[in-house]
């Protein structure tokens, strides 16, 4: 099917104008005003048009826990928040730490995927950290390797996974956090967990492993990317090792930019690791994203069942949903309050992961038209009964925001449509 999309506001070459998109076989033949052609055309005066969002860090849930979320649904569910590329996080059963494991994966990728699914493959066998998964066999089936949801302890280990890394050309994505640490903590080591009586996760857990690894990423030369960092001391490290020309990136969520942790409530929607955390570490991590110390923001969509969110903040586990509340709640809480541009919002939730993981959404001719149009006057109260997602624990739900997704569309092909 060939489409012109007429009267769009457009990100294009990094810029917000007015423009029109012609589509023909799926790729971009023009993007310019006053385009005409004998094809559908699609009137989206009032609209905007952004490349097709990419979120690197996404839990699918299947193989092995699919009473959670499947490949279908989490694809629909980032189909209607606006992406049309996510990246799956291995800790899977079975965990995707050889050919015959990532297969498995793969195949369900092919046949039930509405939108571009990239899998991580794990750095050790079974996310155990004590030997390297077959990280050569399997580095065509994967986009980058983790271990996510643990930190890989030993430096020993991680030294040899990044050297590994390297000879591959391919990215390590660290869950960081110091096992030793942790204590049976659960949610911030701060006022809340203190006022409340709950065990606290202190923040060295995080910016300790990322200060480790920094070292060992300089030593190795890989390319490192450190997941969903929530501290102060994550962002400061970070900047300081890229002046040292460090190859890092990093990314954050939506919910630790948003909130703080005296904003908790005695709810299971409000845990996740790293939990949230002080006003401080908010606020230095506005700064990261302003100076370009925090490349991009990922979701860690991370959905579970109602009965195991439904334990309160100690006992339910750890993960919420975010795919499809992520461009409204950051639109609503950093663009509307000019806290950054639509342009800034645009280059974190899609330009930086793609340049980083080698996907490129960029709208512009000869490439495939994967792209979200959005109606950003439409306010509206995030209700997770509206969620396409299998997941409903978000810590947004009862807030008010702005921009609805009208359309989402994938190699030319319309997958969502309000």
């Amino acid at each position: 099917m060939n489409y012109l999309l007429k009267n769009a506001m457009v990100f294009h070459n990094c810029a917000i104008s007015k423009k029109d998109i012609l589509i023909c076989d799926g790729q971009i033949v023009s993007v310019g005003t006053g385009l005409t052609a004998d094809c559908d055309v699609i009137d989206l005066n009032n609209c905007f048009i952004f490349p097709g969002f990419i979120d690197v860090h996404v839990h699918l849930r299947e193989p092995g826990f699919s009473y959670k979320e499947t490949i279908k649904t989490g694809s629909l569910a980032g189909a209607h928040g606006g992406y049309t590329d996510i990246c799956s996080m291995p800790n899977l059963n079975p965990v995707p730490d050889s050919v015959e494991h990532i297969k498995i994966q793969t195949d369900i990728i092919k046949k039930d995927a509405c939108i571009g699914v990239h899998p991580y493959g794990s750095i050790t066998v079974n996310e155990e950290g004590k030997t390297l998964s077959d990280m050569e066999g399997i580095n065509n089936y994967v986009i980058a390797f983790s271990d996510d949801g643990r930190g890989v302890q030993s430096d020993e280990m991680m030294l040899e996974a990044m050297k590994k890394a390297k000879s591959l050309d391919k990215i390590i994505a660290a869950h960081c956090e110091v096992n030793e640490l942790l204590k049976g903590g659960y949610i911030h080591d701060g006022d809340y967990a203190k006022k409340h009586g709950h065990k606290g996760i202190c923040s060295e857990s995080e910016w300790g492993q990322i200060k480790r690894d920094i070292e060992l990423a300089r030593i190795s030369g890989c390319k490192y990317h450190v997941c969903h960092i929530s501290t102060k001391e994550s962002v400061e490290l970070i900047r300081q090792a890229k002046k040292n020309s460090v190859n890092i990136t990093c990314e954050t969520g939506p919910h630790y930019l948003v909130f703080n942790d005296s904003m908790l409530q005695e709810d299971g929607r409000f845990k996740m690791n790293p939990p949230i955390r002080s006003e401080e570490d908010r606020e230095a991590l506005i700064e990261g994203i302003k100076d370009g110390t925090i490349d991009m923001i990922a979701t860690d969509h991370a959905p579970h069942s109602k009965e195991e969110k439904s334990r309160g903040l100690e006992k339910s586990l750890m993960g919420v949903v975010g795919l499809e509340t992520a461009f409204p709640v950051l639109y609503t809480n950093l663009v509307k309050k000019n806290v950054i541009s639509t342009e800034k919002l645009i280059e974190l939730m899609s330009v930086n992961p793609g340049k980083r993981f080698g996907i490129n959404n960029e709208i512009k001719e000869g490439l495939p038209a994967n792209l979200c149009v959005w109606n950003l006057d439409d306010k509206y109260t995030v209700n997770p009964d509206d969620f396409l997602s299998m997941g409903r624990a978000t810590p947004f739900e009862g807030m008010e925001v702005y921009g609805k997704c009208v359309m989402t569309m994938v190699k030319g092909e319309i997958i969502w449509k309000q």
